[in-house]
C-alpha cells in the first residue's frame, strides 16, 4: 500500500531557472570558496612574521574577513540550494492522500 498516490490528472509545470541555477552550484560553490582562501593564504605566504612573532593586525583582519566570506558564501549557496529543492518539489506531479470526510461537511455523504 503506498501512502501517496500520484493524481491523474496532475500537470507538471515546465521547468524554469532552479535547475539552471541548480546545475550551477557546484561550480559556484567551488569558485566562491577556493578564490578567498587563496587570497588569504597568499597574505599567509607572503607577509611574513615579524621578529618576536606577531603578525601585522591588518593582514590577520584581512585573513579572518577572507574566512568570514567563505562561510557566508556556504550560507548562501545552502540557502539557493534548498530554494532550488522546494521549486522543483513543487512544480513536480500533484499527489494526493486518502481522503476523509468531514463531519460538517454541507454535503450528504
Amino acid at each position: 500500500m503506498s501512502w501517496l498516490k500520484k493524481d491523474p490528472h496532475s500537470i507538471r509545470s515546465p521547468a524554469g531557472w532552479e535547475w539552471a541555477i541548480w546545475k550551477k552550484l557546484p561550480w559556484i560553490w567551488a569558485v566562491g570558496t577556493a578564490l578567498p582562501l587563496v587570497l588569504a593564504g597568499a597574505t599567509w605566504l607572503f607577509y611574513p612574521e615579524q621578529p618576536d612573532g606577531a603578525r601585522d593586525p591588518g593582514v590577520m583582519r584581512f585573513e579572518f574577513i577572507m574566512i568570514g566570506v567563505v562561510i557566508l558564501h556556504w550560507t548562501l549557496v545552502l540557502t539557493v540550494a534548498i530554494g532550488c529543492g522546494i521549486v522543483m518539489l513543487m512544480k513536480g506531479p500533484n499527489y494526493k492522500a486518502d481522503s476523509y470526510p468531514m463531519p460538517d461537511s454541507d454535503e450528504p455523504l
